[in-house]
């Protein structure tokens, strides 16, 4: 386990096999052990190994919270509730239902994923009722020994939380402060379908530096340590993402197209700026056409253009 501070670390659980693309956050002291956005079923056997090395076991594990309950985030909730029952999750009141019933969510993933569903994520079992705790943003949880603030970050999602550590200023903030590959210093926006709202995530932005925390903790993939730089190159590159994806639909050309010049554009300049092996990594943590898909979608509810 990587430490942030005293009761608080992270595991890389190398998604296929890929190291930097998933870390899920562990809080542990007297009051259990948390785990934050724990990945999907491909990587629990990562999980397991990560927590064993840290000298746990999974049923030391009394809590998850996920940021929201995109299957990269929170795919393995249901396995591990059916290893450990007596786990409690802690999800927006917005996703709550889609765990317990996650029927659409598996379709609603499959029409981006296809046949590679299984490959990405494995099993995703149904969370019982009784296991949520529903947030709605506002709540101070104790959990792992620690206080929590918790606030509603849509933008991402409509559905997507963030949680601060105020004493040791760590900042959890799955998608909402976007994906930053370590060595490196770019930070991109994930924004696939369906419900990316940019308005509401500037909001969320605003809110997430309102706590001036001393570190960024992203899913995709770990601490940032500047958040005031972080979150100013996240709001040029959803300004930069959005840009594109406008001239994108001004372009007399079916969506297929149009999406394949967005993806070469923003490919082409991140290859550039860091190298294809760290881009590689960027885009299997953010797929460039599923953040077409978000934003084209975003911009023909909102603004009425470029038409299929």
């Amino acid at each position: 386990m990587r430490v942030l501070a005293a009761g608080i670390g992270y595991f890389d659980l190398h998604f296929l096999g890929v190291p930097r693309v998933i870390a899920t956050a562990v809080v542990h002291g007297a009051g259990g052990v948390l785990l934050i956005d724990p990945g999907p079923s491909t990587t629990l056997p990562a999980l397991r190994d990560g927590l064993a090395t840290a000298g746990m076991a999974p049923t030391d594990v009394t809590a998850v919270l996920l940021t929201h309950i995109h299957l990269d985030h929170g795919g393995g909730v249901g396995t591990l509730l059916r290893e450990n029952p007596s786990l409690r999750v802690y999800v927006h009141e917005k996703g709550a239902p889609h765990l317990v019933n996650p029927e659409r969510l598996v379709a609603s993933a499959g029409r981006l994923y296809g046949g590679a569903m299984d490959r990405l994520w494995g099993e995703i079992r149904p969370v019982p009722a009784e296991a949520i705790v529903p947030l709605r943003g506002g709540e101070r949880l104790e959990l792992g020994g620690r206080t929590l603030e918790v606030r509603h970050t849509p933008g991402h999602a409509s559905h997507h939380v963030s949680v601060f550590a105020r004493d040791a200023g760590i900042a959890f903030v799955g998608d909402t402060a976007g994906i930053r590959i370590p060595p490196q210093d770019v930070v991109l926006p994930a924004t696939p379908p369906p419900d990316v709202d940019l308005e509401a995530w500037r909001d969320s932005l605003a809110a997430i530096d309102a706590w001036q925390p001393h570190t960024l903790f992203l899913t995709h993939f770990g601490p940032s340590p500047d958040p005031s730089a972080h979150l100013r190159e996240l709001s040029a590159r959803i300004e930069q993402a959005g840009r594109l994806v406008r001239e994108s639909l001004a372009r007399d050309e079916p969506d297929a197209a149009r999406e394949a010049w967005f993806t070469a554009a923003i490919r082409g300049e991140l290859g550039r700026r860091i190298g294809d092996a760290d881009a590689g990594v960027y885009e299997l943590a953010d797929r460039f056409d599923l953040n077409w898909l978000g934003l084209a979608r975003y911009f023909r509810k909102t603004q009425a253009v470029g038409g299929a």
